[in-house]
């Protein structure tokens, strides 16, 4: 049986641990951004201790293709955009990069989940990831945005993908190469290969079958509002758009050490808590949300974060498509011409205006690393 005064403790005690406070309910010390990384903290580096057999195997390989940034020419940058397949080379630098690198812990993905490398075959290094993933079920900034009606939101959702993963590498993360990241998700290859890959898909919920067409992709901003996504352009067009913030809730603040615990309360308390395929984040937050309120904490799974909330149309007339039924009329993005225009809009410039970003040392940055993974 789990002591029900002894978990509430628990929950307090970590919440304090990584700087919020209660007053009545979680709440960030300050609005920083400082702040935002120092709550999410402990969520990243009992992640990363889960994987640190991995981390260490497989530290001298990735070293390997890391550059240092004075070898980098942008001119020269020439991209390909992989899909990364199970038990693959790939595979080993995308999981190995999205541990490591973000001050955003990685959630394990639910549903229908995608994985992109990108890599610089000029310069032989990865160059940043993508980590697409089911949107959760009900989202009202979403959902109202888009006019989606409510006896078909599963049909539009399982029409879209969330991407949890946005971002570049170093050192390209210096020449801005996150805007081509982002820039990436609105590209052909992205909903081609989504149609590869399901074009047999059937939703869980309501058992439809589907056609394949990935019609939008959602995101949000890391911490309050977002400089990788705001004012992104291809060219004239607005790629991403701004619907909003987020309510701040979710399940980070809460460590999988205690999401069990609540589970295992719960359980004890006679509720099925069901954790299978098809159960996927919605369910987890529905499940710490309860047992918060068992445990007289009602509101807990609100920390406070607010994000922005963006929205990438891979169509020019989605809401008219999902209002009205009209055939989609598809935005034309190859990534190849993607890549090139990032190039002269923002790398270049950036490579000739700030030259210290050739500072990035990998050396350094290794030796940190080994002496975090050493230290957990």
């Amino acid at each position: 049986m789990v002591n029900e005064r002894i978990l509430k403790e628990k929950i307090l005690d970590f919440l304090k641990e990584q700087g919020f406070v209660t007053n009545p309910n979680p709440m960030p010390r300050t609005r920083r951004k400082a702040t935002y990384r120092q709550a999410q903290q402990k969520a990243r580096f009992e992640q990363i201790a889960r994987h640190k057999k991995f981390l260490e195997n497989n530290f001298e390989r990735v070293r390997n293709y890391c550059k240092n940034g004075k070898f980098i020419i942008p001119e020269k940058i020439n991209l390909e955009l992989r899909e990364v397949k199970s038990n693959s080379i790939d595979e080993i630098f995308f999981r190995w990069w999205n541990l490591i690198w973000w001050s955003i812990p990685y959630q394990p993905p639910y549903g229908r989940q995608m994985r992109f490398l990108l890599w610089d075959n000029t310069h032989d290094a990865p160059f940043g990831l993508i980590g697409l993933q089911s949107p959760v079920l009900k989202m009202s900034v979403r959902d109202k945005a888009l006019g989606i009606p409510k006896d078909e939101l599963d049909i539009w959702v399982n029409k879209s993908m969330n991407a949890q993963r946005v971002g570049a590498l170093p050192p390209y993360n210096e020449v801005l190469g996150g805007k081509l990241v982002a820039l990436t998700l609105a590209s052909d290859e992205i909903r081609n290969a989504y149609k590869r890959k399901y074009k047999n898909y059937v939703t869980i919920i309501q058992d439809r079958k589907l056609e394949p067409d990935l019609l939008f992709i959602t995101t949000t901003s890391a911490f309050g509002k977002s400089s990788l996504y705001n004012r992104l352009k291809y060219k004239d067009e607005i790629v991403a758009e701004c619907m909003g913030y987020t309510q701040g809730s979710g399940s980070f603040h809460i460590s999988e050490k205690l999401y069990g615990e609540i589970i295992e309360f719960l359980k004890d308390k006679g509720i099925k808590v069901t954790r299978s395929y098809g159960h996927g984040p919605s369910r987890k937050l529905r499940l710490i949300s309860l047992g918060l309120r068992y445990l007289g904490l009602s509101s807990f799974e609100f920390h406070g974060i607010k994000r922005e909330f963006y929205l990438f149309p891979l169509v020019q007339n989605l809401r008219e498509v999902i209002q009205h039924r009209q055939k989609p009329v598809w935005f034309n993005r190859p990534f190849y011409e993607l890549q090139n225009y990032w190039k002269e809009r923002w790398a270049i410039p950036r490579a000739e205006r700030m030259p210290e970003w050739k500072d990035f040392r990998k050396d350094k940055f290794f030796k940190k690393t080994e002496r975090m993974l050493r230290e957990l």
